[in-house]
């Protein structure tokens, strides 16, 4: 099996510039660098993941830690798409992930394990509540998804100018009677998504009953439903929802239809997120779309150059959302 010390007597360069090389050192001539790598070629080397480590003082692992409320895991559609994207970047840097079981993280040991396991980063998926301190207090290297932390690294969409721009298709539409299927309001997503709803309808001077806002829980197709319930019974129920999730709003879709309503004839209906399912449902659903495959490369980013020391000061990526046109919503 060839090793370092081969390449390095091959080359007649010492084992640390066949290091720097192997690892991408900057500081470290071309010229060296074509005869190290073509040694690699012909010699057949394979790096060793242990003598890696060793080299670079380095685990070349990155913890993830994921905390939903679903009980879904990876499945869930959103985050399974962000993680993937954060992957695929990682990967072109020769680093592996180390998942957290959500078992573990219900324990509130996160942390202690994956400084434990080496870890050289963490990239925490939404939010773990008070354990999340832990992290954004510490040295290691990270970043948070769709929730800012203080003294920490963030990356999440712009959920308030989502809710806005919502609530403007609707009532360019000519709907004045807009409601809203909220997420539950200790999740900082769910949370600006409604104050885009409130500042939009305050902007347009439209006076929303305070039964026009529902709980809708987190993002899930029941919450969607029972939320749909409640506006369906009022007195005055509205012509238009804006639904703070797809699966929500794929739940409250069905309730209309259950109740002999048709969207989007009598009840337009637009979500958030344009998860793969909502454009193949009836009617397509219109929604705002958030872009999983630049919050996973930003996450990535951010946390790649907190691990190698290129930025020392926390900042937050606001990700741009994009109105999604589809058959949910039609003119009143």
């Amino acid at each position: 099996m060839t090793t370092i010390y081969d390449i390095a007597k091959a080359t007649e360069y010492s084992i640390t510039t066949v290091s720097k090389v192997l690892n991408n050192y900057p500081n470290v001539s071309e010229k060296a660098k074509k005869k190290v790598l073509q040694a690699v070629e012909e010699l057949g080397y394979t790096p060793n993941s242990s003598a890696r480590t060793l080299a670079t003082n380095k685990s070349w692992m990155i913890g993830v830690v994921f905390a939903e409320h679903l009980g879904v895991g990876m499945a869930h559609p959103f985050f399974s798409e962000v993680i993937e994207s954060f992957k695929k970047q990682v990967e072109l840097y020769d680093y592996d992930l180390l998942f957290v079981s959500r078992n573990m993280g219900l324990q509130k040991r996160t942390y202690k394990h994956l400084k434990h396991r080496g870890v050289d980063g963490v990239v925490v998926v939404q939010s773990l509540g008070e354990e999340a301190i832990e992290y954004s207090t510490s040295k290691l290297p990270t970043v948070f998804v769709d929730m800012p932390i203080e003294k920490s690294s963030a990356v999440y969409s712009d959920n308030k100018q989502g809710g806005m721009l919502a609530v403007d298709y609707l009532y360019g539409l000519g709907h004045r009677k807009i409601a809203h299927i909220a997420g539950r309001d200790t999740m900082f997503t769910a949370v600006e998504r409604t104050r885009g709803f409130k500042l939009a309808t305050r902007e347009k001077a439209l006076t929303i009953p305070e039964q026009y806002i529902v709980d809708g829980g987190y993002y899930s197709y029941e919450g969607g439903r029972e939320a749909m319930v409640r506006l369906l019974g009022l007195e005055d129920p509205p012509t238009a929802v804006f639904v703070a999730g797809d699966e929500m709003a794929l739940g409250a879709i069905k309730v209309i239809k259950e109740a002999g309503l048709r969207v989007p004839e009598d009840i337009s209906v637009i979500g958030f997120d344009d998860i793969p399912l909502s454009k193949h449902v009836d009617p397509p659903l219109t929604t705002i779309r958030q872009d999983k495959q630049l919050i996973g490369q930003q996450s990535a980013v951010l946390l790649l150059d907190k691990i190698n020391g290129l930025s020392k000061n926390n900042q937050d990526k606001i990700v741009p959302v994009q109105l999604i046109k589809r058959n949910s919503c039609s003119a009143l």
